[in-house]
């Protein structure tokens, strides 16, 4: 209920006017108090219109956003200074790994497309993925993919470890947590946050430091070695990872770090007898202790395991729907903000507009290969194809129509009943069904 508390307020008023109160104060039942819900602003930096926030990580944030030049949808990767000073090492990490990622080009690594600064947040830009490997195997009961599913990303884990360390690059923390995946399956190596780059005129590929995750790390590591073969440790990392995603295990456990090290120290682990002669042959080779008799990625290629075509036995591990949604589809987050950017409401859905004529997007907006229904329908016998208009950056339109053709519009698409109106809702939400390019 609604209180109104309205001290001496006799001082001021004549009977009359106390009694005319209840014109103006109304008690009401909270039942009846219905709460306008939040509109989601448009926030533009540059061309980009940021969407949703994706997930939160120990740097920052991540969050969806679209490209409103190309229509990509991207990751951003968000990052606070004042959040980096307090991790070691955390700003000259985020240095590196942008450093890193500026020379690289390839399939299966995380593509940088931008990096923003200002005085209080690094924006770095990043192809979009739709989730990682380990929230994919944490999505089912037996946190394991069917082999043929490993085998896929297995090889495209691969194609990726070669292209870093053809470059140079030893990356230091493979793993699950750190593949990512888009909605067409392909995998990304992604946080070169604590990967080195090894000198041009390097003899071998010795590194002295490293900072991975403990479970992941070789003995030479977990025996604390001065120097060690950089390569040899992605290797390691790699079979540590292709054991985990095919069993769900841990070929080392342990109840502390220390203790884990020291298992991983000894070398000694088993590998479960489902796994098969040809994939436990392979995990052998590429967990063996010494570093020097380790597989090359010339000899994984070359094993039987990885050559060999495995048929579906069991259903794929499908990408989960979205921890922050729930949404199963992954749609764009970023339709609310196109909404509110582009002057949507909801007395628009109740106004027919011509198809063709009320043209809400450009020729930069359209989604290729994708055709509207009732552009479709409608043909071109009536109306001449619309020209499109220049989009500007803060969404505004380079040439505005003005109320008079506004309304003739309206009126003949009001005066012909037949045609099919096409609300600038409907329009906007096309984009949720965007193709990832």
């Amino acid at each position: 209920a609604l209180v109104v508390d309205l001290p001496h307020l006799s001082d001021y008023l004549n009977e009359n006017e106390l009694m005319e109160m209840d014109t103006f104060i109304h008690r009401i039942d909270s039942t009846e108090v219905i709460y306008q819900p939040r509109r989601k602003r448009a926030k533009l930096i540059g061309k980009y219109l940021m969407g949703d926030l994706l997930g939160e990580g120990s740097y920052g944030k991540v969050k969806e956003m679209l490209d409103s030049e190309t229509l990509c949808r991207r990751a951003v990767k968000i990052l606070k200074k004042k959040k980096l000073r307090r991790i070691p090492n955390g700003e000259a990490n985020v240095k590196k790994e942008i450093q890193l990622l500026r020379r690289l080009q390839h399939k299966n690594v995380i593509q940088l497309v931008d990096v923003l600064y200002n005085e209080e947040k690094q924006k770095i830009y990043l192809l979009y993925c739709v989730c990682g490997m380990q929230e994919m195997l944490d999505s089912v009961p037996e946190k394991r993919f069917p082999v043929f599913q490993a085998h896929g990303y297995f090889c495209q884990l691969l194609d990726g470890l070669e292209y870093l360390h053809s470059q140079g690059i030893v990356h230091k923390d493979i793993k699950p947590g750190n593949l990512l995946l888009t909605t067409d399956g392909s995998l990304k190596i992604s946080d070169l946050g604590v990967a080195e780059a090894l000198h041009p005129f390097a003899e071998d590929d010795t590194c002295r430091t490293s900072q991975g995750s403990p479970a992941f790390q070789p003995p030479e590591i977990a025996n604390g070695l001065d120097t060690f073969s950089g390569f040899k440790v992605d290797i390691w990392s790699a079979g540590v990872t292709l054991y985990n995603i095919t069993t769900s295990l841990y070929p080392f456990e342990g109840d502390n770090i220390y203790k884990l090290f020291e298992n991983i120290g000894k070398g000694e682990y088993t590998i479960p007898e489902e796994c098969g002669p040809l994939l436990s042959d392979l995990l052998r080779g590429m967990l063996e202790y010494d570093p020097v008799k380790r597989f090359s990625i010339q000899n994984i290629r070359q094993h039987n395991w990885v050559r060999k075509k495995h048929p579906p036995s069991e259903p794929p591990v499908p990408i989960p729907a979205s921890a922050e949604s729930r949404d199963p589809w992954r749609s764009m987050t970023v339709v609310p903000y196109l909404e509110d950017l582009h002057g949507y409401t909801e007395d628009d859905d109740d106004e027919l507009y011509d198809g063709e004529d009320e043209i809400i997007y450009t020729q930069d907006f359209t989604v290729p290969g994708q055709v509207a229904e009732e552009d479709q329908d409608q043909g071109n016998a009536d109306h001449s194809p619309a020209v499109a208009k220049p989009v500007c950056v803060n969404g505004t339109e380079g040439g505005s129509l003005n109320s008079k053709a506004k309304a003739e519009r309206r009126s003949s698409s009001s005066s012909n009943p037949s045609r099919k109106g096409v609300s600038t809702a409907s329009k906007i939400r096309k984009l949720s069904t965007c193709k990832q390019q």
